[in-house]
């Protein structure tokens, strides 16, 4: 704000003086105010946008294998806690999810209106895949007609298949116990789900593996989603697909070194 002041203030001297720099001042102030209001609201409108469609659609997976279960209410009513929902986004995600279940449900069209909302970032797109992933697999498992509704997600948002796989890759790691803990590098499994995570083959050199892994850090960094509007409440997804991503990186790293 200090610096539209000044500036405004610095033009407004340009042509009046001292008068002229008090009256560029105020001008400058004002539209401050005015584009950081509408910047907030922006970001605002963006969350609340980003609340609903997860819900909704995370509504319609739940019902791909033609029944909702009262553990996959249960998971949604979990997911309300773990993003940290306040009474009115909890509202916004209960009617959404009740929304997505319908019969009559249009996948594509609120897939379409959160590409529009979310400015298509890319980061931002993968996070919302990312917690569809997790909805739908809490016990470590993903069934045929949500993998194929998962695919189609990725599609409609621009995503490649890849997508799915590399985050159906993170859940198993996840789910194994190998996060965070010691890894087991005997286990195969864990080491293809580590290129898959990474997005790379297991033909890749050194380099190519590391600038992939320096890129995925970057683009899913908490704090550069929570600038581009991603809701504080998804922070913890975020880091922990940080810390996946990480994971899998050393995973490759170490059963490298072991085979050389």
């Amino acid at each position: 704000m200090l610096f539209a002041m000044i500036f405004g203030g610095l033009i407004g001297y340009a042509f009046g003086r001292f008068p002229g720099f008090l009256v560029g001042a105020a001008i400058g102030a004002f539209l401050f105010q005015r584009m950081k209001s509408r910047l907030i609201g922006k970001i605002q409108s963006l969350q609340n946008n980003f609340v609903e469609s997860v819900f909704a659609v995370m509504g319609a997976l739940c019902k791909a294998d033609g029944v909702v279960t009262r553990d996959e209410i249960q998971l949604a009513e979990a997911m309300f806690e773990r993003f940290r929902l306040n009474e009115e986004q909890k509202a916004i995600a209960r009617e959404a999810f009740n929304r997505g279940k319908q019969p009559d449900f249009d996948l594509d069209a609120e897939l379409n209106r959160f590409l529009q909302s979310s400015g298509r970032q890319p980061a931002f797109l993968q996070m919302f895949l990312q917690v569809q992933v997790s909805a739908v697999a809490a016990d470590g498992k993903v069934h045929p007609a949500e993998h194929d509704m998962l695919v189609r997600i990725a599609r409609v948002l621009g995503l490649p298949e890849s997508q799915v796989d590399q985050l159906e890759a993170m859940l198993r790691g996840a789910h194994a116990g190998h996060a965070g803990g010691s890894p087991n590098y005997s286990s195969g499994q864990q080491i293809e789900d580590a290129y898959k995570v990474l997005g790379v083959s297991a033909s890749a050199s050194d380099a190519e593996i590391k600038r992939a892994y320096r890129k995925l850090m970057s683009e899913n960094h908490p704090d550069k989603l929570a600038g581009r509007g991603m809701p504080e409440s998804m922070r913890e997804m975020a880091e922990e697909r940080t810390r996946e991503i990480s994971h899998a990186y050393d995973v490759i790293k170490d059963a490298r070194k072991q085979a050389s």
